[in-house]
Formats: structure tokens, sequence, C-alpha cells
């Protein structure tokens, strides 16, 4: 029998302890939504002189869509109006871009500038960055706290802020004290004052007074055995007071009739104008608001994917139109006239906000990331240690530069002709000159270089980009970009090549690159390029991992 018992106590813990494990909890994924664009602008960042947005990519659902096409209806997800944009640099935000309106822009020729003028562009105002809020520095107190000791030693220490308080508060005669009532003493009034008085310690305190303020606590033995009585404490205590307020708590149960016959007529709780506190019930709510839910529209779930609003007014509207039941507040009136300086960005029209066109000479290019949620900046740029490291880092891609372009020029030399047959001839003894060896060519200059250095992710390597370019024009003009990864040998690996000219752009576009991204929120960033051609353009996200790159995405092309 005791064998049984055993196992099954056994099986009970076992039964317990699958259950134990069964109850975590699992939270919900996130649902990322982040939109991904390119700002391109001319003049001054803070004022352009011409400016614009060019959708790129949005992750939604786990999944990367175009930006420029997904669910337009007919303006797409990512360029609607009060969409607020941060502008980045290598993750690190440079300023705000508030959108005002989309246009849908169709190319009027089908070469040169205006050619790339095909889409849908986004166009706004651009913000600073909220400046830091300066915080007061502490100054160091002039008084500093000195302690005393009483003069009993059970007393606590007490503080003083002039030393020259030679005289403990003890002595003042108005000071009030606490005293506790011993407990043994009987209920009644005078016997407790006499037994108070006996026990204080010396005649001379101020205790003698008859004025002075005391606290006394009740004694356990004053506590009447008989408690189910309504009239069982004596008339010494303060409960015996008619007027002294008491506070009970209503009962649930059902016979509060009979409690309440029982309670006196003096407790506050029979008034019957008493004013009470109610919680309404959850399905009266629910009734209401399912009422006032019927005709929701799809706007309504909370859910819905929104990106970065303007302000948090814009963002309620954008979960839930309906806000305003019955009647409303005046300010949920969405036709509410409001006051502001200048125009507002909402009203600004394309008069006010002048559109880039072509692609002029001094274009300037930043990505810009619109996220639903507010994540904290990761800086992906790597510093330099000393500029000895970039002296040899660049050595090493103008190395690998070169010979791309040699490759590139290198064509196949033509065939010798057949040998004829030698015809013997006597000729004149010549003297024979030494042979010259000739000189190895110059090295083929690169103009505009730029060297930029990475950390893709936590713990990642090294990603370095060069980019330059050739003099000439045509197809002497040769561009040229280079991606590679320190292999944690202190060798480049390179992952990306890409070597064209200016006269077969359309076979081979030229690679431009912009900047890293981070496009999913996941803290690995890509590389944002622009595939230019001759007369249209792309942007595509490329993924390097062991200097192996791999490309993510690519939007459509202009025409």
């Amino acid at each position: 029998m005791r064998h049984t018992h055993r196992i099954l106590f056994a099986a009970l813990i076992l039964s317990c302890s699958s259950t134990w494990a069964q109850m975590h909890k699992v939270a919900k994924p996130e649902q990322v939504v982040r939109a991904v664009g390119v700002y391109e602008w001319t003049g001054d960042f803070a004022k352009p002189t011409a400016s614009r947005l060019i959708p790129v990519s949005l992750f939604i659902d786990g999944k990367i869509e175009d930006a420029g096409i997904y669910v337009a209806r007919p303006v797409p997800f990512a360029l609607l109006s009060g969409n607020v944009y941060e502008l980045q640099t290598a993750g690190i935000d440079k300023g705000y871009l508030d959108l005002s309106f989309a246009r849908h822009l169709e190319a009027t020729t089908s070469t040169g500038d205006l050619a790339f003028d095909d889409g849908w562009f986004g166009y706004g105002t651009v913000k600073p960055l909220a400046a830091p809020r300066k915080v007061a520095a502490l100054k160091p107190s002039k008084t500093l706290p000195v302690l005393h000791s009483s003069a009993s030693e059970n007393a606590k220490p007490q503080t003083a802020t002039n030393s020259t308080t030679s005289s403990t508060s003890s002595d003042d005669p108005d000071r009030p004290t606490m005293k506790r009532r011993s407990s043994d003493t009987p209920s009644s009034g005078t016997t407790t004052s006499s037994t108070t008085s006996s026990t204080t310690p010396t005649p001379s305190t101020t205790s003698d007074d008859p004025d002075r303020p005391t606290m006394k606590r009740r004694s356990d033995s004053s506590t009447p055995d008989n408690s189910s009585g309504t009239t069982a404490s004596t008339g010494s205590t303060p409960d015996d007071d008619p007027d002294r307020p008491v506070m009970k708590r209503r009962s649930d149960s059902s016979d509060s009739s009979t409690t309440s016959s029982t309670s006196t007529t003096s407790q506050p709780a029979d008034d019957p104008d008493r004013p009470t506190m109610k919680r309404s019930s959850d399905t009266s709510t629910s009734t209401d608001t399912a009422s006032t839910t019927t005709s929701s529209t799809p706007s309504d779930d909370p859910d819905r994917p929104t990106l970065k609003r303007h302000s948090a007014e814009d963002a309620k509207r954008a979960h839930d139109t309906n806000s305003v039941v019955g009647t409303g507040a005046l300010n949920d009136d969405p036709d509410r006239p409001n006051l502001h300086r200048g125009k507002p960005t909402s009203a600004m029209t394309d008069s006010d906000l002048p559109k880039l066109s072509g692609l002029p000479q001094n274009l300037h290019q930043m990505v810009a990331v619109s996220d639903a949620a507010n994540r904290d900046p990761h800086p992906f740029t790597l510093e330099w240690d000393d500029p000895t490291q970039h002296a040899a880092v660049l050595e090493k891609m103008q190395t690998m530069a070169r010979a791309q372009l040699a490759a590139y020029t290198k064509t196949p030399a033509p065939k010798a002709p057949a040998p004829t047959p030698a015809v013997k001839k006597t000729t004149p003894t010549a003297t024979t000159h030494p042979h010259r060896t000739t000189p190895a060519p110059a090295p083929t200059p690169l103009l505009d270089e730029e060297l930029k250095a990475y950390t893709l992710s936590y713990g990642g390597a090294a990603t370095y980009i060069y980019s330059a370019h050739t003099a000439g024009t045509g197809a002497d003009l040769r561009y040229v970009t280079i991606v590679a990864q320190d292999n944690g040998l202190g060798e480049l690996k390179p992952a990306i090549q890409n070597v064209t000219d200016a006269a077969h752009l359309d076979r081979t576009p030229h690679m431009r690159f912009v900047d890293v991204v981070d496009v999913e929120a996941s803290n690995r960033a890509s590389l944002l390029f622009e595939l230019r051609a001759q007369n249209a353009r792309q942007f595509g996200l490329y993924r390097v991992i062991a200097a192996h790159s791999e490309q993510i995405f690519v939007t459509g092309t202009t025409q």
C-alpha cells in the first residue's frame, strides 16, 4: 500500500511539472512596417532649392515590397501626406522630411535628363532635429549638515544645519513628545494618567505641563471580549463618541437587509442622500461600443499598419477615423479651423515647394527611413584607427580597381600572318644595336576617389566601398566601383566589382553608392546603390556577408 502511494505521488509531481512547463508566455511577434526612400535635393540641406523623395522599398508582413507601387489608391502607401521620414547618414538621423503631397510624373522625352522624371515622387519640407534640453548643472550646498546625538543612548541622531547650536531640542518646553501606555494598566482614564505620570523619567521634564499634548495608544487589555454587542465599549474611549465617523464596506451578499437592521441609525452608510460611486459593467460598455462601431471602416482595425505620422493626433486618426462619439469635444471636429504661423505643410502645393527635375550636376542624395515605431539609432560607420590604416586600405582598393579597368579595356591581340618561305640573299654585314626595354606604362589616374568603411552588423567584418572614374569622354570615361570585406587576416576579398563606360551604360549600368540602410529593422545594414543607365535608373539593395553579395531587392525602372 505504501508503495502504491509513492507511485501516485510521483505521477502527480510529473503531471504538475509538465503543466508548469507549458504555462509560458508567448510574446506577440513585432509587426514591422518600414519604408525606405532616397531624398534628393540641390542647394543647402536646411533650405534646399529643389527637392524630391523617391520611394524604394517597403518592408511589411515579413516581405520587401516596391514602395512606388504598393497599395497605390491612387497614392502609394509610402507617399501618403503626413508621413514623416528620418533623413539618415549611416544610421544616424540628420533631420526629418514631412511629406506634403505626391505626384505621378510621366517622362515627356526618351532621352536627356527629363527622361528620368517618371514614376511616383514625394515632396515635403525638411525640419531639423529637436535641440537637446539643457540640464542645469548641480551646485554644491554652502551649508553642510552636522549630526548631533541626544543624551539618551536609544535616541536617534538628529540633524542640525548650524554647528553653533550646542543644546538639543529636548530642552524646548513646548516640544511635543510621544509616549506609549503600558499594556498592564486598566482601561479607566484616572488610573492611566497616574500610571503615565509615574513612568516619567524625571519630574524636571516638561511632562508635568497640564497643557502638554500627548499621543496615546489603546492598550490591548481595553478590548472587550464580547465584541458582538453594539454597546460593549466603555465611555472612556473615543469609540463612544456618537458623532465619530465610521467607514464600512457594503456587503455583496443577499442578506444586506439583516445587516442594515442591526446597525445604528447614526451610521452615515444609511443616509439615503449619501453619494456612491459605481463602475459600469463590461456588458453595457460593450453594447454601447458595438452600437457605435457597427459601420466601422477598415481603418478602425488596431493592427492596421501605418508609418510614422507628424503628430499624435494624425496617428490616432489614421487608426480610428470615427473617434468622435456623440457630440464629442470641440477639438475632435475635423473642420475646426487652426491658426498656424505661415502655411501648414499639408496645405503646400507645387508653387510652394519647387520640384526637382532631371539630374543636375549639384545633386545630393540621402537615405530616408519611415518606421511606425521609434527605434534607437544604430551607427554603421567604422572609424579609422589612424591615417596609416586609411592609406593602406586605399592602396589595396586602388590596386583592385586598376586591375578591373585593365581587364575591361583589354582587347584580344590580332593573329600573326603565316610565315613565307625564306629567300637567300647576300646582304652586307651590319652592326647590331643592343635591345632596349620598354618602360612600364604609368598607372591609370583615378579621379574623384571615395573610400568609406562600415560595420554592417554587430561584430561583423569591416566593409570597404571604393568608387572612382577615369578622365575622358564617351568610351574613354570609365566608372569603377569596388566593395570588399576584411577576412580577418588583413586581406581584402572583393564582393562587388563593377566597371562600365559612359558609352555603354545601357549594357552595364553605373553602380552609384548611396548609403547603408537597415531595411528590416534588424540592426543589419544593406548597401543601397543607384543603377544609372543611359536614360533610366533603378535602385537596388545588396546584402554582403563573408565577402559574398546578394541582391535582395531592386525597384522598377523609370521607363
